[in-house]
């Protein structure tokens, strides 16, 4: 029977196993703090080795090295208090280089664009790009002994150190924001008590882990600010670095903040002004003014045939492309045209950012990335759902909402499907592939606010996923891209769409990347903007599952390998453990999986 920590699905019984709540200290700035700063979920499993013997270096990094640790923070205090530099030359005051030192950009400097085939990763001509290194960089200060205003507080669990130590096998560990902290606690266990809490003086809005580099020895969580501010943290180490201190680069508050899968040191902050800036976490601030549509000559990213996307007047629609700055230290801008009367500049220090987009002239809510990287699914509040190739910094669609702004996104584990939430208290889906939306979700009565594909249950014929609403809903469907019916097209359009769906998906057996293709046979290329079709065009899916939870509003959902987690505003967190059945089938894929691995090797 159903009850409060149970509900009941196709495959079994979901449970609640564990509870988190939000630290009485904090809730005053709880029931204060508006909704812009909802709370959200990032996990992480990290495999500690089964032998002691391999961990003296955890110990000695956590434990060993105290007194070392102290003595160069000490030193530190002399440098600047919040870069990521420890040269004792840099500034004490603020970290990054000082404006007289970097000129800002010459607007008048067009951005040559890199054309597609000459690149096979996203940001491949950053040097801090996907390429392997010998030793990834740290963050350089700690927080336990930091002078900082803009970190409050730091509370460790008791004996936290030891407990680290101790680990064996795979540990699932949990971040989450709550008003004015930063929570950092281990999932899947009836301990209550977080592994660590940090106060900070601004609100934290967004978070992500770096699954390139997580070890048993460094975690890399990367933590946007309703400030602007982003902080690098590593919680084993308790040490952090800052990018866009105070606003340097860009003063408007982060929405979503993402590491670049398979990447070591890059990642994309999206902000409320409709920018996607691109930082390393290997370089400084730089001295940047970004370029604003309608300056002469834009630097606009160019349609597939190599075309402007935008007129010569600096007309920039953003339902048709996004609008790319490029800083003076970029290897393109550097080796481009030079202004008449200026001296061409050999060789600039590569600094933040890597890049700046303008996406959209309203606030960017969220964006995700496809599973290889190579394209960017974002929402805004203008309603629509833009697919942005990473590779080329190009636009590639955009879709627009049926009713109202988006909410949040998801990408299947396949690629094939693109999910959103909205206003319009609907669940969409799209495929990229064939550029359309394939089918609604109906069964929310509020706004929707997280989606989440069950990667366990998504075997490419049938998908299982999951959302939540200010319904207070928790909702499960489940949906085979076979049983949807397809729209009726007019022949000539079917047949184009058919032929885009068929070479889309002979490129990416291919391993090529493209879903937007140039004109054949003389015909012009298939629009970038797509209205939203009406209802009697579009397959409707039923819930599977509809389970009410609580009082307080849902902001997140996140499936992991043993359950799901949900989370409230307030920053209840709770995790529901998954059916024994479906546990254990997870298990034997698992080992199947590792076997074949092996075998192959």
């Amino acid at each position: 029977m159903e009850n409060d920590s149970t509900f009941v699905a196709p495959e079994g019984v979901y449970s609640v196993t564990e509870e988190h709540k939000p630290n009485p200290l904090a809730q005053h700035t709880i029931a204060a703090a508006p909704v812009l700063y909802p709370t959200k979920v990032s996990t992480v499993t990290v495999r500690f080795p089964a032998s002691k013997t391999n961990t003296a270096g955890l110990a000695h990094l956590l434990g060993g090295n105290r007194e070392k640790e102290l003595k160069k923070d000490k030193v530190v205090g002399r440098e600047r208090e919040d870069g990521l530099s420890v040269s004792s030359s840099d500034d004490l005051d603020d970290g990054s280089p000082d404006a007289s030192s970097n000129p800002a950009p010459d607007p008048s400097v067009s951005t040559p664009v890199i054309p597609h085939e000459q690149l096979s990763t996203p940001f491949s001509h950053s040097p801090g790009g996907l390429g392997k290194r010998k030793s990834a960089p740290r963050p350089k200060h700690n927080m336990r002994t930091t002078s900082s205003t803009f970190i409050t507080r730091l509370q460790n669990a008791d004996n936290l150190n030891k407990a680290l130590g101790s680990k064996q096998g795979e540990t699932t560990f949990m971040f989450y924001n709550s008003a004015k902290t930063f929570v950092w606690t281990e999932a899947g266990t009836k301990i209550k008590e977080p592994l660590a809490r940090i106060y900070f003086s601004a609100y934290p809005t967004c978070h992500d882990v770096n699954l390139a580099t997580v070890s048993p020895d460094r975690i890399d969580v990367i933590i946007g600010f309703y400030s602007g501010d982003i902080l690098w943290f590593d919680p084993i180490s308790s040490r952090y670095g800052r990018f866009n201190k105070q606003g340097r680069i860009c003063n408007s508050p982060c929405t979503a903040i993402r590491w670049v899968p398979d990447s070591p040191n890059l990642f994309l902050v999206s902000h409320a002004d409709g920018t996607i800036i691109v930082y390393d976490k290997e370089r400084e601030d730089g001295a940047f003014t970004p370029h604003e549509p309608g300056t002469s000559p834009p630097n606009l990213s160019s349609s597939p045939d190599g075309s402007s996307s935008s007129s010569s007047q600096g007309e920039w629609n953003p339902l048709d492309s996004i609008f790319v700055t490029m800083p003076p230290w970029h290897p393109v801008t550097v080796g481009g045209p030079v202004p008449v009367g200026t001296k061409p500049e050999k060789e600039k220090t590569a600094k933040n950012p890597v890049s700046h987009w303008r996406v959209s002239r309203r606030s960017i809510v969220d964006f995700v990335f496809s599973p290889d990287a190579k394209f960017a699914a974002v929402i805004a509040e203008d309603g629509c759902l833009r697919v942005i190739d990473t590779v080329a910094e190009q636009l590639v669609d955009c879709y627009a909402s049926y009713f109202g702004a988006l909410t949040c996104v998801a990408w299947s584990p396949d690629g094939r499907f693109i999910l959103t939430g909205g206003q319009d208290d609907l669940v969409t889906i799209f495929s990229p592939w064939e550029q359309r939306v394939i089918a609604r979700c109906q069964g929310h009565s509020s706004f929707v606010s997280g989606v989440a594909f069950d990667e366990i249950r998504c075997d490419g014929r049938t998908y299982r996923f999951a959302s939540i609403g200010e319904d207070n809903k928790l909702i499960l469907w489940d949906f085979s891209s076979g049983a949807l019916h397809r729209p009726k097209l007019h022949a000539a359009h079917q047949q184009r769409m058919s032929m885009t769906s068929t070479i889309s998906l002979a490129l990416r057996r291919r391993g090529e990347s493209t879903l937007y293709l140039p004109p054949t046979g003389g015909e012009s290329p298939l629009p970038r903007y797509h209205p939203a079709p009406s209802r009697n065009e579009v397959a409707v899916v039923q819930p599977v599952v509809v389970k009410h939870i609580g009082n307080d509003m849902l902001t997140d959902i996140a499936f992991l390998p043993r359950g799901l987690v949900t989370a409230t505003k307030a920053g209840h967190i709770k995790f529901w453990i998954r059916p024994l059945a479906v546990q254990h089938r997870h298990l034997r894929t698992q080992s199947a999986l590792r076997r074949a691995s092996q075998t192959d090797a």
